[in-house]
């Protein structure tokens, strides 16, 4: 294995993953503020699996969005 390709690839699975993850999260919240399901000063629980099947990993990674 090339160590240096491997962690490349990663790096821009991550990038892809986080880009993605942080336009679906700002759309979704403008939307619930546009429909009154949230008011602007809620913590938002969010939790994002990571799994690679072939290897058998899911890892649940958990976390809070303060929205202020």
């Amino acid at each position: 294995m090339n160590e240096d390709v491997f962690n490349i690839q990663i790096r821009k699975f991550l990038k892809s993953v986080g880009v993605t993850s942080q336009r679906e999260i700002e759309t979704t919240v403008r939307q619930a503020l546009a429909s009154g399901k949230l008011k602007g000063d809620e913590t938002i629980d969010a939790k994002v699996t990571l799994t690679i099947g072939t290897l058998g990993l899911s890892v649940d990674i958990v976390g809070a969005i303060d929205l202020e």
